[in-house]
This record gives structure tokens, C-alpha cells and sequence, in this order.
């Protein structure tokens, strides 16, 4: 886990359902002390070598990943997972090549088009150029960071509806999130999410939707990243998850969709697939996102719940698939 969120040994003071390292809190008493594992606690900052050490002295059947970045570039986590298999660790998670093809966001988008999965139309701007849209897009759009996760850099101003706003909105990406910007097409719709679980076997738990009950008729309903982090913005708007009302056969096609795109893009452990659905029910896959958050109130482990899975059992399938995972098989 990252230095910064190894959680206290007393917690008396804090409440771990809302501190910032509540999902390594509640991985670490949950596999410790009901799943009674032996666990050694590594708090990485921008050095490997305490990987390499743990690994030689306490000597881990498996790593619980818990990294989202290294040296604090959200990228570089692919590479602690690679160095994991050179020293031929066992790991929770997605293997690195299934990071790196989810976390390009446009790259992710070519392969899943070649595969005839339906995506929303797209442009790429690199950093210091300048955006310019050919014939086939019409706005509204949407801009993002090409590579950024946990909605960074996303409002509602990331939604545009014509040129000059266009220009303003990809030079922020560029200047303040620092990443090249992503332009895709806005699909207006519901806003849909699948767990998936296992490496060749795979399981989908119930679908999830991200609820907008009091947001105003002029704003538009999408994974901000103030709606994604505020509670108080959450409470105000009556923004929550639950479980998708989906007929049986659209609930269905949704996840046999989710799992075509964790297969094209190569992913393993678990992973969520986010995916927008239009009013004639057309559905566009959005992103796949690797090693999402498994606090036991965030989404997955909830939607793992309504499947019969409990937390403690969620989290022991994860190690379990982990150590089932053989890098050299892949490809």
C-alpha cells in the first residue's frame, strides 16, 4: 500500500468507513483477523528495494496490491506489478499489460472498436497541440484526461458545446491535470457499472448505476469528480449507487458485454467496466478500470454482497485467483 495510507495501529480518534486509507484498513483487519492470514504490512513510497527485502525475508506466498501509483504517477503502477513478476511473486489484481491496454483510454477504445464493441467516437490531444474535431463528431463532447482514473479533471464544464470552449477545456487538461486530453462524444444515458472477477473464468456480479434523484435539469449526469469524492455535494444532489432495475435480458447482455471487454483488453483479478446506455438502450463502454476500489462499502464489494459474497469471501477469491495467475500463459 502507499506509505501514506498505512493505517494506524490504534484507530481510537478516526473513523475508518471515511479515513483516506479505509480500503487498506478494512483489507488489512479483514485478512488478518477473519481470514487469519500472516500479513506483513509494506508501505511503498518511491523505492523498490523494500519490496525486494520483504519478499526475500518474510517470504509472501502472495502481494495484496493495494497500489493506485508509484513515485506518485498513476501509470507506474503497471511497472511495480511487472517488477512482481520478476521476482516471481504471486499478486493480487490486474496483470500489467492488462493495466497498461485499460489505462490508455483511447488505445483501450481502438481495440475494443476492432472487436466490434461499441464505443463513443473519439480524438486524442496531445500535449501543446491544439483540438481539431473532423466531420464525424458533433458537439455536445466530453473532455478527459487520456489517462487519469477516479474522475480527475472531469465537471460538468468537461461537457462542450462548441469550439472556443473546446480549446479552453483541452488546454486545462494539458496545463493543470498534465496529461494529454481525450475528446469523445457525450452519451447522454444511464450510467452503468460491472465487477468482474477470475482470470480465464469469469464472473459478473450485478450490475450497478450511479443515481442522480435531485440533480437540476440543466446539469448533466455524469461521474464528476466532485460527485465521485464530495459527501456533502452526494447528500445534496441524492447521488448514490445500487443495483441497476434492468429487465433480465438487458442485465444479461450487460454483463456478457462487460465480459467481452475484460477478455479484449486482456485484464485478470478484477476489474469494473464502466459503460454509458442511451434511451433506445444502445450501449457505449466508456472505460475498464483495473484493481478498483474494494473498501467494503464501495461499490464492488457491495455489488459482490448482493451476489452472496461477503466481504471476507470477496476478499479471499482475490488472493486465490492472485495465486492462481501464470504470467508466462499469457498471450
Amino acid at each position: 500500500m502507499h506509505d501514506y495510507l498505512v493505517p494506524p495501529a490504534d484507530v481510537t480518534g478516526h473513523d475508518p468507513k471515511t479515513a483516506p486509507w479505509r480500503t487498506e484498513y478494512d483489507v488489512l483487519t479483514t485478512v488478518r483477523d477473519q481470514l487469519q492470514h500472516d500479513v506483513h504490512v509494506l508501505g511503498v513510497k518511491d523505492d523498490l528495494g523494500g519490496i525486494r527485502q520483504a519478499n526475500e525475508e518474510f517470504k509472501p506466498h502472495i502481494a495484496f496490491n493495494l497500489l493506485e501509483a508509484f513515485h506518485e504517477v498513476g501509470t507506474f503502477d503497471q511497472n511495480v506489478v511487472a517488477y512482481l513478476e520478476l521476482l516471481r511473486l504471486a499478486y493480487t489484481g490486474c496483470n500489467p499489460r492488462g493495466m497498461l491496454l485499460a489505462r490508455d483510454k483511447a488505445l483501450s477504445k481502438k481495440l475494443l472498436h476492432y472487436h466490434r464493441i461499441r464505443v463513443p467516437e473519439f480524438a486524442v490531444v496531445r500535449m501543446g497541440r491544439k483540438p481539431r474535431l473532423s466531420t464525424r463528431f458533433q458537439f455536445p463532447v466530453i473532455v478527459k484526461s487520456l489517462t487519469q482514473e477516479a474522475s480527475i479533471g472531469i465537471s460538468q464544464a468537461s461537457v462542450i458545446d462548441d469550439d472556443t470552449k473546446l480549446r479552453e477545456r483541452v488546454q486545462f487538461i494539458h496545463e493543470s491535470v498534465r496529461t494529454d486530453a481525450i475528446i469523445e462524444e457525450y452519451i447522454e444515458g444511464r450510467e452503468l457499472y460491472v465487477g468482474i472477477i477470475g482470470n480465464q473464468r469469469l464472473q459478473a456480479l450485478p450490475t450497478w448505476e450511479m443515481k442522480f434523484k435531485n440533480m437540476p435539469d440543466d446539469q448533466h449526469r455524469i461521474a464528476t469528480e466532485r460527485v465521485k469524492w464530495n459527501l456533502k455535494y452526494q447528500k445534496r444532489m441524492g447521488i448514490e449507487t445500487d443495483e441497476a432495475a434492468l429487465d433480465p435480458a438487458l442485465d444479461a447482455k450487460v454483463a456478457h458485454l462487460a465480459r467481452r471487454v475484460y477478455q479484449t483488453l486482456e485484464m485478470s483479478g478484477y476489474a469494473r467496466v464502466d459503460l454509458r446506455m442511451n434511451a433506445q438502450g444502445d450501449m457505449y463502454v466508456l472505460e475498464a478500470n483495473p484493481n478498483p476500489q474494494i473498501a467494503e462499502l464501495e461499490d464492488f464489494a457491495l455489488s459482490a454482497d448482493l451476489a452472496g459474497i461477503d466481504y471476507a469471501a470477496l476478499l479471499q477469491r482475490i488472493i486465490s485467483i492472485g495465486m492462481r495467475w501464470e504470467p508466462e500463459r499469457l498471450g
